[in-house]
């Protein structure tokens, strides 16, 4: 039978609505809708297709969000699904989806993101390398492990503080987005006809095996629908602000992403837009001319710090709670004395996300993190049924069996396909998770004696 961890009692309820739906949309809003799109018509190579991927992609996530603000607002506690799964299934499940956050799903997209930063600074100033006696690798890696540290120290102070700085920076990555897609359609110098091109007809397993992949990064690009439940015991009236922060927060990211997308292939043809990291800084180079790059490369980057921060902040929530349940490191559920944050668990973060800095390329970060933070959602949201059924809904939304019975079948059809499409990085995800078990024994061990 599952035990349930101890609630979080050194975290205080400060977070109102807006603070909450603002953590969301900076953590869906990221990395991923600045970088995979080039990578994904790389594949794809039609554009209609892609864009109903984004779609679909979209309608996941909110039919995720529906599921988990009803687990949300049943739970709302610090852990998001360490503490679902460890109630509704066992403390093992719930502690291989912590560990899995740990080391995959705040500080591989930390990572990510502070790569997506240094990719549009070389963008905007390619000759930074050159001038100060380094390698674009080297530059690259150094100036992300950088922005890594300096937000790290950031959240260290505070959440008051942190917080703070994440709704201006939310806002303004809001703001450059709707800016960008207004200006962008109404005055750039873009042609529709880039969405003529023929529709792919290939329907070979080789083509569903390239749809899932895609689908399996548009996720990662979505992912952060569920954030509000990771600080659920920070929220001001969680019942009803936890799962409105996520329905708010999905619907306003899947509407920009759309116009985003939309925009992109306005701009710049499929062709040319294959394979392009920095995809944001060459749609405004050929919307408004290369001056205009620079500028949007610059603003992008800096918009990357919101995303990059609100992982900071929601991530060492996890290992707070597992730390406070005796399953991991002691030292990481000791709060700070002075400014009640978890800073040794946001060090520890700060460690991991550096490491992975140093050893991966972006897209093997990316399907690395993208088939790990599939795995989880899935139990997560199966555990919906076993929420109804043992009557413990504080709150119910409609839509139930069919909102999960679909996001479950299609989270599983995309991690199979995106498996055949890239078994190495696929295995590693897997691998990550089953390392996961030996050391759950060992803490319970320790725990124990």
């Amino acid at each position: 039978m599952a035990t349930k961890p101890s609630p979080s009692k050194d975290l205080r309820r400060q977070l109102g609505l807006f603070a909450v739906t603002s953590i969301v949309v900076a953590n869906m809003i990221g990395v991923g809708i600045f970088t995979t799109s080039g990578l994904l018509m790389g594949d794809l190579k039609d554009p209609w297709i892609m864009l109903l991927l984004w779609f679909v992609g979209g309608c996941l996530a909110f039919l995720g969000a529906l599921s988990y603000g009803e687990l949300g607002a049943a739970m709302p506690m610090a852990g998001g699904e360490y503490a679902f799964l460890s109630r509704l299934f066992s403390p093992l499940t719930g502690f291989l989806s912590g560990w899995v956050s740990f080391m995959v799903g705040f500080s591989a997209p930390i990572a990510a993101s502070a790569m997506g930063f240094s990719e549009y600074i070389l963008n905007a100033y390619p000759l930074l390398p050159e001038w100060v006696g380094l390698s674009v690798t080297a530059f690259n890696k150094l100036l992300a492990i950088g922005v890594i540290l300096i937000f790290s120290w950031i959240h260290s102070r505070g959440l008051s503080l942190g917080a703070s700085i994440q709704n201006v920076l939310t806002l303004l990555k809001v703001v450059l987005i709707v800016g960008m897609i207004a200006l962008g359609f109404f005055f750039g110098s873009g042609d529709p006809s880039h969405f003529t091109v023929v529709a792919s007809t290939d329907f070979e397993p080789v083509g569903f095996k390239t749809y899932g992949l895609a689908l399996m990064w548009i996720m990662f690009a979505y992912s952060g629908w569920n954030a509000a439940t990771y600080i659920g015991s920070e929220i001001r009236n969680p019942v009803k602000n936890l799962p409105t922060s996520l329905f708010m927060g999905t619907g306003i990211v899947i509407i920009l992403y759309l116009l985003l997308n939309a925009l992109f292939v306005y701009a710049v043809p499929p062709n040319e837009m294959a394979g392009v990291i920095a995809i944001g800084g060459l749609t405004v180079e050929r919307l408004f001319g290369g001056t205009a790059n620079i500028v949007i490369s610059l603003m992008i980057a800096f918009a990357l710090f919101s995303s990059l921060s609100a992982f900071i902040i929601i991530g060492p929530r996890v290992y707070y709670a597992m730390a406070k349940d005796g399953l991991f490191f002691g030292f990481v559920g000791r709060m700070h004395k002075k400014h009640n944050v978890p800073a040794n668990a946001i060090g520890i973060q700060a460690l991991i996300a550096t490491i992975l800095v140093l050893s991966g390329t972006f897209d093997q970060i990316l399907t690395f993190m993208g088939f790990a933070l599939g795995i989880f959602p899935i139990l997560a949201v199966y555990g919906v049924f076993r929420l109804r059924k043992q009557q413990r809904s504080a709150k119910r939304f409609p839509g139930y069996p069919w909102t999960q019975l679909i996001f479950i079948s299609a989270s599983i059809f995309i991690l199979i396909l995106a498996f055949m499409e890239r078994p190495l990085e696929s295995s590693v995800a897997i691998g990550t998770v089953l390392i996961g078990i030996p050391i759950y024994y060992l803490f319970k061990k320790k725990d124990a004696g």
